[in-house]
C-alpha cells in the first residue's frame, strides 16, 4: 500500500511517500511497524494523539483496519482561519 507523510511527519521521516509492504491489521499495527524501522519513524509516530490518519482519503481513527486499503496518508490535525 501507499503510505503518504504530510507537514512536519514528512519532515521527520525525510519522505513524502513510500510503498510498504505489511501485514498490519490496523493502522495502529503500521504505526507500531514503521516505528519500530528508525529513529525518524519513531519520532514521527512518537504521539499519535498529535495526529490524523486517512484511510483511500476518509478520515478514519488508528484502530480501523487495513484490509483492502490502498493509501495511507498521515498529517497534523487542520486548524481553519
Amino acid at each position: 500500500m501507499d503510505v503518504l507523510y504530510f507537514a512536519w511527519v514528512r519532515e521527520r521521516i525525510g519522505l513524502p511517500r513510500e510503498t510498504v509492504n505489511t501485514d498490519a491489521a490496523t493502522v495502529a499495527d503500521l504505526v507500531a511497524e514503521l516505528s519500530a524501522r528508525e529513529d525518524r519513524y519513531a519520532m514521527a509516530f512518537a504521539d499519535t494523539a498529535a495526529l490524523r490518519v486517512a484511510l483511500d482519503q476518509e478520515l478514519t481513527d488508528f484502530d480501523a483496519p487495513l484490509a483492502g486499503v490502498r493509501e495511507v496518508a498521515f498529517f497534523p490535525p487542520m486548524t481553519g482561519g
